[in-house]
């Protein structure tokens, strides 16, 4: 990969949203950094995934651990398998310099996760901590901010 721009930034998150609605879990972590987080806050604003409680703060090796899981023939809570669709707004690159090693992308979005006769629709944020390793962008960290992240919510079975 050349030089990143902005342009880039706003593809990998569209192309990252693609991959998540189309199943492809396997290729969607390969887009984290070895040290890389998904964390979804408990609280608006919150600052920090370690000392308060998070809905979601997982690190690669517990992505993968959830995806073998989700793959699993044994998995009954996947039977009929969960399908889930993002409709994003244009990202907004909110941290960008082609000589920076970190860039972020904020995008807001609509999810809806389906299983069965079950439809559950989340409103929320995702900020994505860009950096390039070896030539290609890879995510360290994926922050998704939910609108109602503090209200009693169900069982999220896949990725936002």
């Amino acid at each position: 990969m050349t030089a990143i721009t902005a342009q880039d930034l706003v593809d990998f998150v569209y192309h990252e949203a693609r991959l998540l609605d189309e199943l492809d879990f396997e290729q969607w972590l390969a887009l984290f950094t070895e040290d890389g987080y998904y964390w979804m806050p408990l609280t608006h604003n919150q600052t920090d995934p370690i000392l308060e409680a998070s809905l979601m703060y997982e690190d690669k090796l517990l992505l993968q651990v959830r995806i073998e899981r989700l793959a699993g023939q044994r998995t009954f809570s996947q039977q009929p398998k969960s399908r889930c669709h993002h409709l994003l707004q244009q990202p907004h690159v909110i941290n960008f310099d082609a000589n920076a090693s970190e860039h972020q992308v904020r995008t807001a979005f609509h999810y809806t996760e389906t299983r069965g006769d079950k439809q559950t629709m989340y409103v929320g944020w995702s900020t994505h901590h860009l950096v390039v390793e070896n030539g290609q962008l890879r995510q360290r960290l994926k922050r998704v901010d939910l609108l109602n992240c503090d209200a009693p919510l169900g069982n999220i079975q896949l990725f936002m």
